[in-house]
């Protein structure tokens, strides 16, 4: 998911040292006995760390492809007609497209949808080299661990154990991965306008549960059932130069860099909808006495300016509450000795849902107040989509399957900060929701970071929580 939120869960010993917080989720599942489907687990371990070892970063070497053909023979290998496995190669990726044929044709199919591509990781800054997959103190380390191919793993490997036990849907099961969800989401594009009769879509790259730091223990489970509206917009200033022993009042940085401190500053409008409402009532339980009250506040009053200021000065928490932008790259000047000709910066917002990129670009350009800058959108990849409903077969089917590996685990909607393959089906009106089963701390969400991780207790209930999940909503 391109700009994650984090997540993970509990439930199977595959190292005998595991840190503390590990050894709580594993004895926390404990209850969990009669569930266990050793080969399934087996298997999606070993997938997840052949993926990982596949660097598929965009660029050259980009070897998307190669976790496609890898994801293929395991299916075929696991009863998959082979002509029901296509990999269609796009620029220097490929998307991936399996189909389980249900005994009722006309159905509106279930979608699974996730992305094989990665985001890029250099060897040198990392302390473990990040296309080696290795498990190590009950953590899967690799790039791509958290983000996203132990879920492609743990999918395809529940789906496989269906077949194993004999079931047969009674729509088509489609799985679905792309393979520039981390860039330019062209593949997502084409995929989600194939697949626009969905009748839904689980997006196994969304959502997912919350983890006690102290004790290690799953606090809840949350589904996603919208995401905001990625944008980046370029600003830049250019100037005639000159000789850096003369300068000038007027400087292309100086211009730029005072434009940016001032959207620095800026705070959007906060503000609220039913699935965000939602979120702080319930979340608001979980969390600490200050940043619970603001929670319970501001769903209140979005207005509530205290209860803003607090939540906006919680990292977890300021991407939930309206939009955001935040300069991500700068650049500036041709010399070391010349007055700059030219300065750029790049802005990067996640915009809540309702609100045009271009009104957002609008709203930055009156808060930088300077004519002389200028304002492109050079987003990629991104489009405007609104909520999913709240589905009542939906929810059914998450919550008894969450509640297979947690029972009585509150189970409640949420809005991702990030974005993700689900914006192109909402935008086609397919609902589609975040139900990832991973659970983890705040402090172990290291995706799109430095040494990627994922703890291997979560195989054995994701794999209990997905033949749940997928049998429920293809029948």
């Amino acid at each position: 998911m391109r700009r994650k939120t984090g997540w993970m869960l509990a439930g199977m010993m595959l190292c005998a040292a595991h840190p503390a917080g590990a050894q709580n989720q594993s004895q926390d599942q404990s209850q969990n006995k009669g569930q266990s489907h050793p080969v399934a687990e087996a298997q999606a371990l070993e997938l997840a760390k052949q993926a990982i070892a596949l660097r598929s970063v965009a660029g050259p070497g980009n070897e998307t492809a190669k976790v496609a053909a890898l994801f293929k023979a395991a299916l075929v290998k696991g009863g998959f007609a082979a002509e029901d496995v296509e990999i269609h190669p796009l620029d220097d990726t490929a998307y991936f497209i399996a189909r389980w044929r249900g005994k009722a044709a006309a159905a509106k199919p279930l979608v699974i949808s996730g992305h094989m591509d990665v985001v890029e990781a250099k060897p040198s800054d990392w302390a473990r080299d990040p296309f080696t997959p290795i498990v190590e103190n009950g953590y899967l380390y690799g790039r791509g661990a958290s983000d996203m191919k132990l879920d492609a793993a743990l999918a395809i490997a529940a789906l496989i154990e269906m077949k194993r036990q004999g079931y047969t849907p009674r729509r088509d099961i489609i799985l679905q991965f792309s393979g520039d969800e981390e860039t330019t989401m062209k593949t997502s594009q084409i995929i989600a306008e194939r697949f626009k009769n969905a009748e839904l879509v689980l997006n196994i790259d969304g959502g997912g549960g919350s983890v006690d730091e102290a004790s290690g223990k799953a606090r809840y489970f949350t589904w996603q059932g919208a995401e905001k509206t990625y944008a980046d917009f370029e600003l830049s200033v250019t100037n005639p130069g000159g000789h850096s022993s003369a300068p000038r009042k007027i400087n292309a940085i100086n211009q730029l860099s005072a434009a940016l401190v001032k959207i620095g500053a800026y705070r959007f409008t906060p503000e609220l909808n039913d699935i965000s409402r939602s979120y702080f009532d319930a979340a608001s339980h979980y969390e600490d006495k200050e940043i619970a009250a603001a929670m319970r506040r501001f769903a209140a009053n979005p207005a509530d300016g205290g209860a803003v200021a607090t939540l906006a000065d919680n990292p977890a928490m300021v991407g939930k509450i309206g939009t955001t932008c935040v300069t991500t790259m700068m650049n500036g000047g041709h010399a070391l000795n010349a007055l700059p000709q030219r300065a750029t910066a790049n802005i990067n917002c996640r915009i809540f849902p309702g609100h045009k990129p271009a009104d957002i670009m609008a709203e930055l350009q009156r808060v930088a107040a300077d004519p002389a800058i200028r304002f492109k959108d050079v987003s990629e990849g991104s489009t405007a989509s609104p909520a999913s409903p709240v589905r009542a077969d939906f929810v059914a089917a998450v919550t008894k399957a969450m509640h297979k590996i947690h029972p009585k685990l509150p189970v409640f909607p949420s809005m991702a900060s990030g974005a993700s393959d689900s914006m192109w089906y909402r935008a086609l009106g397919v609902p589609s929701y975040g139900a990832s089963p991973l659970f983890m701390k705040d402090s172990d969400d290291f995706s799109h970071g430095l040494n990627e991780r994922v703890p291997v207790a979560n195989i054995a209930p994701a794999i209990t929580y997905y033949l749940s999940l997928f049998t429920d909503l293809s029948q």
